[in-house]
């Protein structure tokens, strides 16, 4: 199975601090270690077993490609001054990027969450696990998500998200950052998606930016069923209010 990493937005909502610095490299606390939001991302998809990786990218976000490229003379640097710690969890990274297939792909501008995905196209075989680099989970549960399934959670405000209206766990309606929203159920973008969903997503008529949930929306109406599975150690790192909401819960 490939997993897509999407980390192409221009990240306004956490500026001035994500001028220079993408979002997704911003540092969490997370299980007894200080990571890049889209390393712990990336480990937690590696440990589940996933090997091939698609990682989109926009402008100025190269320090994300550097990230993930190997540099075992800091590691030897770091270990001549006797920082061992430090130099056994690079390695560790390591190790794990010199075990996958990584692809980095450009989204040249920023089109939306749909078009990002568009991107990794020619590099998707059958299906895949899609994932927003904002967003961290305590665990992703992977082996409860069949294809044509997304995580969600419930939010006191969820005008800002992709809402949900639900049976059960069948999803019967999708909106994106509705005025009067639905219910108070909102998408978690952890998906399992098959090919299918890059026709849907060129079939869709947009301007400004293409929404994922416009193709997913699409599929419904053509008859595939979607199905929400229900999370709850949720950690939403993408404005500054949830940033730290988000690092009291992980600190607590």
């Amino acid at each position: 199975m490939h997993a897509v990493i999407t980390a192409a937005g221009l990240g306004t909502r956490m500026l001035p601090a994500s001028k220079e610095i993408p979002k997704e490299m911003f540092p969490i606390p997370f299980q007894g270690n200080f990571k890049p939001v889209i390393q712990i991302i990336f480990e937690q998809l590696f440990d589940s077993g996933i090997r091939d990786f698609v990682i989109v990218v926009g402008k100025g976000k190269r320090v994300i490609e550097d990230h993930f490229t190997p540099d075992y003379d800091f590691i030897s640097y770091l270990e001549d001054k006797g920082k061992t710690k430090q130099a056994e969890d690079l390695r560790s990274f390591y190790q794990k990027i010199e075990g996958s297939n990584i692809a980095f792909v450009n989204q040249s501008e920023p089109r939306g969450f749909g078009d990002a995905v568009l991107r990794a196209e020619p590099f998707v075989e059958e299906d895949f696990i899609l994932v927003a680099a904002d967003t961290i989970l305590g665990k992703i549960p992977l082996e409860k998500m069949k294809i044509n399934s997304f995580l969600t959670t419930e939010v006191e405000d969820p005008r800002p998200y992709g809402v949900v209206v639900v049976e059960g766990e069948k999803v019967l309606d999708v909106e994106e950052k509705p005025a009067y929203p639905k219910s108070n159920l909102i998408i978690v973008p952890y998906y399992h998606f098959n090919e299918e969903i890059f026709p849907a997503l060129r079939e869709i008529k947009w301007e400004g930016e293409l929404q994922l949930t416009d193709g997913i929306k699409y599929l419904m109406r053509k008859g595939r069923e979607f199905r929400a599975i229900k999370v709850n150690d949720v950690y939403d790192l993408g404005n500054v209010e949830n940033y730290i909401t988000s690092l009291r819960k992980i600190l607590m």
